[in-house]
C-alpha cells in the first residue's frame, strides 16, 4: 500500500537526518531520490558529506533533478523513496523553464505536483518528501524570489494535503501536525 509522507522545517532544522531516521526504520529496499544540482565547488562539498553520512546504511542514490514522478514509479515495490527536496526540484524546474523560455507559474507547478501525486499513488511503498517551509521568512526583494516562495509555498501545500502525514521539523525536534489516524491536521487548544 502506498503512504506519502511530507516532512517540512527551516533551513538546517533537522528535516533530512529526521527523515533518514525515520525511513530507516521501515523495511524494504532504501532509495534516496537527489535532486540538488551540482552548481559549485561548495554545494559539490556538501552532496559528498551527504553521501558519505548515507554510506554503509542501505542507501541506494538515484540523482534526478527535474523527472522525479517517473522515477519514483519506476522503484520496486514495498521499499522506500526519500525525495531529498522538494524545494531544490521547484528549483530545477523553474530553470529548466526560464532556459526555455517557458512560462512556469503556480498552474504549471501545480500539474507536476499532481504528477507527483499519482506517482506517490501508484508506487506502492512509502514515499517520503523533504521540503523546506519558505513562509516563515522575510518577503523576497525581488519577483524571481518571490515566484519562488510562492511555488515552493503551493507545493508543500498540495503534498500536504494528499500526505497521510506531515511533520514539521524545528531546532532538530519533530512535531506532527497531520497523521494517518486521523487524515487531518492536529489541532493543540
Amino acid at each position: 500500500m502506498a503512504k506519502l509522507i511530507l516532512i517540512t522545517g527551516g533551513a538546517r532544522s533537522g528535516k533530512s537526518d529526521y527523515a533518514l531516521s525515520r525511513a530507516e526504520t521501515l523495511g524494504g529496499k532504501h532509495y534516496f531520490l537527489a535532486t540538488c544540482p551540482v552548481v559549485d565547488s561548495e554545494m559539490d562539498e556538501r552532496i559528498v558529506r551527504h553521501r558519505a553520512d548515507r554510506q554503509g546504511r542501505g542507501w541506494l542514490t538515484i540523482e534526478e533533478e527535474i523527472h522525479i514522478e517517473s522515477t519514483i514509479m519506476s522503484l520496486e515495490p514495498d521499499s522506500v523513496c526519500l525525495v531529498d527536496c522538494l524545494t531544490l526540484w521547484v528549483n530545477n524546474l523553474m530553470y529548466v523553464a526560464e532556459k526555455a523560455k517557458q512560462k512556469f507559474d503556480e498552474d504549471a507547478m501545480g500539474d507536476r505536483v499532481a504528477d507527483l501525486i499519482r506517482a506517490a499513488e501508484i508506487f506502492k511503498g512509502t514515499l517520503i518528501c523533504v521540503s523546506n517551509e519558505v513562509g516563515m521568512g522575510v518577503v523576497p526583494d525581488n519577483v524571481l524570489g518571490r515566484r519562488y516562495r510562492d511555488l515552493v509555498g503551493r507545493t508543500n501545500r498540495l503534498i500536504a494535503a494528499a500526505a497521510d502525514e506531515v511533520i514539521l521539523v524545528s531546532c532538530g525536534l519533530p512535531i506532527c501536525i497531520k497523521n494517518e489516524s486521523t487524515n487531518h491536521p492536529i489541532i493543540i487548544q
